[in-house]
């Protein structure tokens, strides 16, 4: 199973959520461009020590990361609140990529579209959205809970 940012936008939110990748041996997927530096220099200053323990491929555009994608297989799972199904119900595999939009613009139609699911995190009337570091978390944990993915 893997992680994809989809342009992140803020850089502590990636740190956040990179860091998790790095403490569950989950490799990561970001898919330029950013808004901030992810030079290997930033993200050593960002994620300190847990920089070692992590797996992380850069795509300079999303075209480039569907022809990696292509040629590893594995699922496309869209993380939005534009799903039908709740991400307790979903079935994942082991196989699967957990896709994550920008924290400002979420996923682009297109994007949305080449994706095999969409999960949502059921939330209150009201509301728009949670911090994307907080969805990462919730639904890899329950992810990663399916597939028997937990290494510690």
């Amino acid at each position: 199973m893997r992680l994809a940012l989809y342009q992140p936008d803020i850089p502590q939110n990636t740190g956040t959520i990179l860091r998790m990748a790095a403490c569950l041996a989950m490799p990561v997927d970001i898919i330029r461009p950013a808004g901030f530096d992810l030079s290997d220099r930033a993200l050593r200053r960002s994620l300190m020590d847990y920089a070692e323990h992590l797996d992380l491929t850069r795509h300079d555009s999303w075209e480039a990361f569907q022809s990696a994608r292509g040629a590893n297989g594995g699922r496309l799972i869209a993380l939005t609140t534009q799903a039908a199904a709740n991400y307790t119900d979903f079935a994942y595999q082991p196989t699967d990529i957990l896709l994550l939009g920008r924290e400002s613009a979420g996923l682009p139609d297109d994007v949305h579209a080449a994706c095999d699911a969409r999960v949502k995190i059921p939330m209150a009337s009201g509301t728009r959205s949670l911090n994307v570091a907080v969805a990462a978390a919730m639904v890899t944990g329950e992810a990663l809970r399916q597939v028997g993915g937990f290494s510690g």
